[in-house]
Order: structure tokens, then C-alpha cells, then sequence
């Protein structure tokens, strides 16, 4: 009775001597949250559930929304042969595997083993031989083993995160990339038709020169258009040769092995839905992300505290023991022993030099990082949306204008042919005609392929799109691919 009068004042003393609580900061932080999108007068949902991201959810093959076979094949293409996605997916696998190794520490842990042991001295010596089962298991009393392996646990939720992040960031690059393709493709189809008609110009103009009806700065001033024209068009070239190498590398491919064939730009005006709901930037991975890792964080700051306190291991032993090899499994040689062979079953740190301080403060600092970073990805959610709703309203109304510009360019472009043609105007009026009508054109194929690449960028900023989502299981998801 006395002695465990003496063990239960050394734990009130080791409880006292320790000197701080095992509570933790929450996982989940308050976040002052605008009410609305700048761009949009829709109302967001006040309460924004901060502790469940939904990044788990299905966002389905939300290309379809452009009707394009084309860029749906390319898609899956790159979603099964990337190389970042499978080493996102490895990285995946390493957390759940680093996972596993922390939670094996809440668990008993078994050894078995057998070998003899030499013992002498000066009078005799002696061997005896065991084959011992071996088992210890660390009682969770402050809840440290529990607070890592959850840590760990959301660390590879963290991972999973990431590894949707690189994937919808896949998928719609792929998408960007392959509007900007076509769009760069028009562009070169209006190049292309323009310097026809420059070549109809310089023999227009070389035949009224031989016959003596204009000067010859009207041919020289045609060839620069023709010549100007067609390095417009191998710049463009340039352009689409070094996205379609860029493409090919999304896809898992050296450039040598693919490019996409040449086709007019032909994408669909998506149009936004009239609400979108807040709890579609729950689905952002990369927000998801961020919240798993302030809540490994705050279960870390719990593992650093419980460090400080008695730690309570129980250990024990059940095999055979004989000092004659050939009697070592007879049931008469069975031997049991429960506690420790070496050192103690309740242990408390009294000094440590002050690295259970030291490893405190790291993992209060750590989860000051995580919530300014939390903060940060959410604010980088709505900026986003922000950017893509903005480029819709603004490519929306630009090319409204410039379809005007085009009808109003290609009539001068007429009048100013006819009229030269007539020789009633010069070819000054031919040349600036001709510049206006294709700058516009230029223009309008650009802002329709800009237009395409911002409505993936919102899909993208949403974290997928506005249809309904339809939750997925979370490892299933990593595993499929």
C-alpha cells in the first residue's frame, strides 16, 4: 500500500512538474468572408462550412459542356499517361504508407525470437537457450500516439488534395491550351486568306504600272503589305508550333510524336449560371489542402504537449527456456515474465536539455503558418473567380464591339477596292482599308479563343463545374488511376 501510495504521488508530482495542457488550437479557423462576388450580385451562403471541404466530390467530365470529341479524347489521354499525375499519385501513396508506419505505434507490437545465452564465471560457466514471444504496447494516456497518427492520417488527405489539384490543373490546361490551338488556328486561316488577297492587290497594282495607270510606289507598297502580312503569319506559326509542343508534353508525349491536327476554332459560348453558390469553392483541392494541413497542424501542437507528460509502456514475455537445446520446447521449459526487462513501465521527462520546449514552439509556429496559409488560399479562391468572372463580362462586350468593327472594316475594305479600282482613290486607302478589316478579324478570333480559355479558368477557379456534384469515395478516387 505504501508503495503505491509513493507511485501515485510521483504522477500527481510528474503532472504538476509538466506544466501545460494537452489542449489543442482548433483545426479550423473563422474566416470574415464576403457576402457576394464583386462581379456577380449573387448571394453567397453566409455560413461557409470551413471544417468539411468537399474536394471529394465528383466533378464528372465537365468539358462536355464545349461539345468538343476532340478535346474529351485529349483529356483522358493526359489524365491516364501524365507524368506529374503519377507522381502526384506517388506521392499519395508514400503519405497513406507514412500513415500507416505512425498508426502501428497505437498497436501492441510482437516479437519472436530464439538463441542462447553464454553465461560464466570464474567457477563455472552456462547456456541457456530461450525462444521467446515478445509484446509491448505504449498505453495512449495524453493522447500523443493518437494525436501523430491522425496527423499523419490528414497529411495523406492533404496529399489526396493535391494530387486532385494537379489533376483538375491538368485537365484544364489541357483544355486552355488546346482553345488556344484553335483559336491560334483561325488566326492563321484569316493570315492566310489576307495574304491572297495582298497577292490579288500586287498584281493588281504591277498590271496598272505596266500598262502606266499608277506609279511605281503602288507595287512597292503592295509587296510590303504581302511581305508584312506573311511574316504576321510565320510568327503565328511560332506561336501555335510552340503550344502544340506544349500540349504533346501534358499528354506524355515528346513533341516529335504528336500535334494536333489543324481545324477552325469552332468552341461554344458557355454561358455562366445566374448563382454560384460559395460551397463551390469548397471543392477547390488546393483550399481542401490547405485545411488538412492546419488540422495536422493543431493535432501535432497536441502530440508536442502530450510529450511533456508520464509516458506508460506494458511490456511482457511467454516462451520456453532450458538450458539443454534438445529440452527447449518441452512444456516443462515454458517461462512468463510481465514488465519491463529493462528500465521502467511509467517514465516522465525531467530534463531533456529543452527539446520538448523546443519542439513545442516549432509546432506552434508550424500552425501559425498553416492558418496565414489557409487564409491565404481562400482569398486566392476568390480572387480567382473574381479574375475569370471579370474576363467573361469584359471578352463578352469586346467582342460585341469588334463584330461591329469587323462589318464596318469590311465594307471600307470593299469601297476603298472598287474605288481604287475605278481609279478614283489611291492605294493608300486600298492599304489602310485592308489593315483595319484584318486587325479586326485578327481580334475577334483571338478574344473568342481568350473568351474559351477564361471559362476554363472559372471551372478551374470553382474547383469544377456548376452542375451538382456527387461525392466519390476519397481513396477510390487516388486508386482508379
Amino acid at each position: 500500500m505504501k508503495k503505491f501510495n509513493l507511485t501515485l504521488t510521483a504522477l500527481v508530482a510528474a503532472l504538476v512538474l509538466a506544466g501545460c495542457s494537452t489542449a489543442k488550437p482548433p483545426d479550423q479557423v473563422k474566416l470574415d468572408l464576403p457576402t457576394q462576388y464583386r462581379e456577380k450580385s449573387e448571394q453567397l451562403d453566409g455560413a461557409w462550412k470551413v471544417a468539411a471541404p468537399a474536394d471529394n466530390t465528383d466533378r464528372g467530365a465537365w468539358w462536355t459542356v464545349y461539345g468538343d470529341e476532340d478535346l474529351g479524347k485529349l483529356i483522358v489521354e493526359a489524365t491516364t499517361s501524365s507524368p506529374n499525375l503519377a507522381m502526384a499519385l506517388a506521392r499519395v501513396k508514400d503519405a497513406r504508407a507514412a500513415a500507416g508506419v505512425v498508426d502501428a505505434d497505437r498497436g501492441v507490437q510482437v516479437d519472436v525470437g530464439a538463441g542462447p545465452t553464454r553465461v560464466g564465471n570464474a567457477q563455472t560457466t552456462s547456456t541457456t537457450y530461450r525462444a521467446p514471444l515478445s509484446f509491448s504496447y505504449e498505453v495512449d494516456l495524453f493522447g500523443r500516439l493518437s494525436d501523430s497518427s491522425r496527423a499523419a492520417r490528414l497529411d495523406a488527405e492533404g496529399q489526396e488534395a493535391a494530387y486532385r489539384s494537379v489533376l483538375l490543373a491538368l485537365q484544364s490546361d489541357v483544355a486552355q491550351l488546346y482553345f488556344t490551338i484553335r483559336s491560334l488556328d483561325s488566326e492563321i486561316d484569316v493570315l492566310q486568306k489576307t495574304i491572297a488577297l495582298r497577292q490579288e492587290g500586287l498584281d493588281l497594282a504591277q498590271r496598272r504600272f505596266d500598262a502606266g495607270d499608277t506609279s511605281e510606289l503602288d507595287v512597292a507598297q503592295a509587296k510590303t503589305e504581302w511581305a508584312t502580312t506573311s511574316a504576321e503569319l510565320e510568327g503565328v506559326n511560332r506561336e501555335r508550333a510552340r503550344s502544340d509542343h506544349a500540349l504533346a508534353i501534358l499528354l506524355g508525349k515528346a513533341p516529335a510524336e504528336f500535334t494536333l491536327v489543324v481545324a477552325p476554332f469552332n468552341a461554344p459560348i458557355v454561358t455562366v449560371p445566374a448563382g454560384l453558390p460559395s460551397d463551390l469553392l469548397e471543392r477547390r483541392p488546393d483550399i481542401a489542402q490547405a485545411q488538412r494541413q492546419l488540422a495536422a497542424s493543431s493535432a501535432r501542437i497536441g502530440a508536442a504537449k502530450a510529450a511533456f507528460f508520464p509516458k506508460l509502456l506494458l511490456t511482457g514475455s511467454a516462451g520456453y527456456e532450458s538450458n539443454e537445446l534438445r529440452d527447449l520446447f518441452k512444456w516443462s521449459s515454458r517461462s512468463w515474465m510481465l514488465g519491463p526487462v529493462v528500465g521502467t513501465m511509467l517514465s516522465l521527462p525531467l530534463f531533456d536539455g529543452g527539446r520538448n520546449k523546443s519542439n513545442l514552439a516549432r509546432a506552434d509556429a508550424n500552425y501559425e503558418s498553416m492558418v496565414a496559409n489557409y487564409r491565404q488560399q481562400v482569398l486566392v479562391g476568390f480572387r480567382d473567380v473574381e479574375d475569370n468572372l471579370s474576363a467573361l463580362r469584359t471578352l463578352d462586350r469586346q467582342m460585341m464591339f469588334e463584330e461591329q468593327a469587323i462589318k464596318s472594316a469590311q465594307l471600307a475594305a470593299r469601297l476603298a477596292d472598287s474605288r481604287y479600282r475605278n481609279g478614283s482613290a489611291s492605294y493608300f486607302e486600298v492599304i489602310d482599308a485592308q489593315r483595319s478589316n484584318l486587325s479586326s478579324q485578327r481580334s475577334r478570333v483571338r478574344s473568342a479563343g481568350q473568351r474559351a480559355v477564361a471559362s476554363v479558368g472559372l471551372i478551374r477557379a470553382l474547383g469544377g463545374g456548376w452542375e451538382a456534384p456527387v461525392q466519390k469515395d476519397v481513396p477510390a478516387l487516388a486508386q482508379q488511376q
